[in-house]
């Protein structure tokens, strides 16, 4: 399958997440996953009318996305994976969504950056909703306590949540429970879902889905 098709069934398949769910297909964003993937890769996906991707790591797509979006006018770029302080400066020049804040030198580092730049990136705190040891994110029980923070301390413009459910656990409950703290603090947008689970998080509220393995194959 050429990844212009595998982008058509994946779009197909958010259509029928939307509509078993009763949205519309607008509300949900497809953040095409090109980690690890070349621009020769990314191309033929830019080619079928993707406009919105998500990176892992900075520096990974510092070396391949100025000159992409400088040649395909309106893409959007997600930094999707954690972002280290002092990469801060780097990551808001260059992404339009930052979707892993997480701690308190990272909101400092960003307040910073987005006042010096004069720049507003959509922004997302994530949760680590398994409370998973190896993984980033701000614990369940912590996050109304860090969201207030980030606005009253370092007046970040909080627009949503993110998380990654544990990979050996029902993907589900997860979901729900970001969803859930997200309507009590007043947050639109939530960044659910992958490959394998992204009509799973749109039946529970998901508004932005990161897929990767199902355009682009296996890495």
């Amino acid at each position: 399958m050429t990844v212009a098709a595998a982008l058509d069934t994946v779009r197909i398949a958010i259509a029928r997440a939307c509509k078993d769910a009763g949205r519309d297909p607008s509300e949900v964003t497809l953040v095409a996953v090109s980690k690890t993937f070349e621009a020769d890769a990314i191309e033929p996906v830019v080619a079928a009318g993707q406009r919105v991707f998500g990176e892992n790591r900075v520096q990974e797509a510092k070396g391949k996305w100025p000159a992409l979006m400088a040649a395909h006018a309106g893409t959007q770029l997600h930094l999707i994976g954690p972002l280290q302080s002092n990469k801060t400066k780097e990551a808001v020049a260059l992404f339009d969504a930052i979707h892993s804040i997480d701690r308190d030198s990272l909101c400092e580092a960003l307040a910073k950056e987005i006042a010096a730049q004069k720049r507003d990136p959509v922004l997302f705190v994530q949760i680590n909703t398994g409370a998973e040891p190896q993984k980033a994110g701000v614990l369940p029980e912590a996050a109304d306590a860090f969201l207030k923070k980030c606005a009253e301390t370092y007046r970040l413009k909080i627009s949503g949540l993110m998380c990654i459910p544990p990979a050996d656990e029902a993907p589900g409950p997860h979901f729900a429970l970001t969803a859930k703290i997200a309507r009590r603090n007043g947050l639109k947008l939530l960044s659910m879902g992958m490959s394998a689970d992204f009509a799973d998080a749109i039946l529970l509220g998901a508004t932005h889905v990161r897929v990767g393995s199902a355009i682009f194959g296996g890495r």
